[in-house]
C-alpha cells in the first residue's frame, strides 16, 4: 500500500459482517506472504477489485 494520504472511516456493520471480515482477514493472512494483514488492507483490496469490475461492466454497457 503506497497511498500518500489515508483517511479513517468509521462505519457500523452487523456482528455477522464483522465476523465475515475477520474470517476473510484470516484467509488473506494464511494465503499471502506479505506479512501482517489488517482489516483496512483487506477492505481496500476488496473495494479496488470491485471498482475494477464495475468499470469493466460500465464499458461493456456503453
Amino acid at each position: 500500500m503506497n497511498e500518500t494520504q489515508r483517511i479513517q472511516l468509521n462505519v457500523r456493520v452487523s456482528k455477522d459482517t464483522s465476523d465475515k471480515l475477520d474470517e476473510i482477514v484470516e484467509y488473506y493472512q494464511e494465503n499471502t506472504k506479505v506479512g501482517r494483514i489488517y482489516k483496512g488492507d483487506v477492505l481496500t483490496d476488496i473495494i479496488e477489485k470491485s471498482y475494477e469490475i464495475m468499470q469493466k461492466q460500465k464499458k461493456l454497457n456503453r
